[in-house]
């Protein structure tokens, strides 16, 4: 409810900061910014005020501002220390609603935090049926193997789900599984699932992205000593053991510095939200080289092999295109996929040939131009399925072209957190599934990398 209220509402905390009691429209707001009552005191200008009341011992009064997803809030508190902690009296308190410009950062800003944390993501169809599923979790090894089995089914059939029970979990709103906590077979840590709904005239039309999150990071029941190790004999190491253990802070890190870059936790100094943007900078380029490490591990394993589907390359390179469409926005690049009708059918492992798009497209946002565009085109060859990612950027000499593909090759580019391991792992997939990968280029004409896959001829 917006306007302006000219009523007191007193509250008051104990030493330890934590709200004991609260008068409405406080108690309201602290619940709805995720905290208790008592609990400690969730909104952060606030809190932050109360801290200082008892650090010097004297009262403070000043306007606080908060969000709560929805609203945003601003009200005159004043603050009073004690011995048993400090009164609280709120006034002018003014709710405004977001408009939805800001609404739609918010939710956008939710979504980029969720991905980042998530130690599974999972692509789910309007009926909440299971489409893709990705995860390199340890604990979530299991699960993610029967999602990927149980493609075409819902997706609460495979975890536990607090107060609902067999067939009431096929029945849930997605609104209601949003924030639902979860049981997991296999795992002995505490999750919440999160649901980001897909198609903008009526959330959900077009499908789903499901987010597992933990409450705490993975334990590592061994961590191989890394003295006197060789280097393959390091990355292996890393891919087995360490990964799993390093990639959960690190996204907590993302997520948080995130948080207060955006200001959703509440108002910041400018500069401090550039040194939060800082960190969540680092901390994509560290997660993104975990991620790349694993990925070699595994692509040059002898026995490496996929798992060969009937696809559509088309289908997928228009996932790859929504996937990518916000960070292309940004940039105001503009991705051209293939229409609705389109199809090019292949064999292929559906999520290792996503994996290449999105590598291929989301090289190509970073290299071309503001304001350009790129273009995913497909078509069908005889024995040989096409998919053509073209940008309009610098473009390769002969020499480059050569080098590109090799591992740890990033063609004397400094600070755009690249580890040179994505087109050599990319290639890598390609020839594992029957394919090959390449490119076409010329100084200051572009490039076109192409991907070819063995046609489905049942298609």
């Amino acid at each position: 409810m917006s306007g302006t209220t000219i009523h007191i509402a007193r509250a008051r905390t104990d030493t330890g900061d934590r709200l004991i009691e609260a008068e409405e429209p406080l108690a309201s707001l602290q619940r709805r910014l995720g905290g208790e009552l008592p609990g400690v005191v969730a909104a952060p200008a606030l809190l932050e005020l109360i801290r200082k009341a008892r650090l010097y011992g004297l009262r403070f009064a000043r306007p606080i501002r908060a969000q709560d997803g929805a609203e945003r809030i601003t009200a005159w508190a004043e603050v009073v220390p004690d011995a048993d902690g400090c009164a609280i009296s709120m006034s002018n308190w003014h709710v405004a609603p977001l408009s939805p410009a800001e609404l739609q950062k918010t939710a956008e800003r939710r979504s980029s935090i969720l991905r980042q944390s998530a130690e599974l993501s999972a692509r789910l169809g309007p009926e909440q049926e299971l489409l893709a599923v990705e995860s390199r979790c340890v604990d979530l090894a299991d699960l993610s193997s029967r999602m990927e089995l149980g493609r075409g089914r819902r997706w609460t059939e495979f975890v536990g789900l607090a107060g609902a029970e067999g067939g009431q979990k096929q029945n849930l709103h997605w609104r209601l599984l949003d924030g639902a906590r979860l049981t997991i077979d296999g795992s002995s840590r505490s999750w919440t699932a999160h649901l980001i709904p897909l198609g903008a005239a009526a959330p959900g039309r077009d499908g789903f992205e499901l987010h597992l999150v933990a409450d705490e990071p993975p334990l590592a029941e061994h961590v191989p000593p890394m003295v006197g190790a060789t280097r393959q004999a390091m990355t292996a190491a890393l891919g087995r053991e360490l990964a799993p253990v390093l990639r959960q802070p690190v996204a907590r890190i993302i997520a948080n510095a995130e948080t207060i870059r955006t200001q959703l936790a509440g108002p910041l100094a400018e500069e401090y939200s550039n040194y939060a943007a800082d960190i969540a900078t680092a901390g994509e380029h560290l997660l993104a080289l975990i991620d790349d490490l694993v990925d070699l591990e595994v692509v040059e394993d002898e026995d490496f092999s996929t798992a060969p589907d009937h696809i559509d390359l088309a289908d997928v390179a228009r996932r790859a295109a929504g996937i990518l469409g916000m960070r292309a926005r940004e940039r105001g690049i503009g991705i051209d996929a293939p229409k609705p009708d389109e199809s090019a059918p292949a064999v292929a492992e559906f999520r290792r040939v996503l994996q290449i798009l999105l590598n291929l497209v989301g090289n190509a946002i970073r290299y071309t131009p503001e304001g350009s565009q790129v273009w995913l085109r497909v078509e069908s060859e005889g024995a040989i399925a096409r998919l053509v990612v073209a940008d309009q950027g610098e473009g390769l000499s002969e020499d480059q072209q050569t080098r590109i593909f090799e591992k740890f090759e990033r063609l004397g580019r400094t600070g755009d957190g690249g580890s040179g391991l994505g087109l050599y792992i990319s290639r890598r997939l390609a020839r594992a599934m029957g394919g090959e990968l390449r490119v076409e280029s010329a100084p200051g004409q572009g490039a076109r990398f192409i991907l070819d896959l063995p046609a489905d001829p049942e298609g």
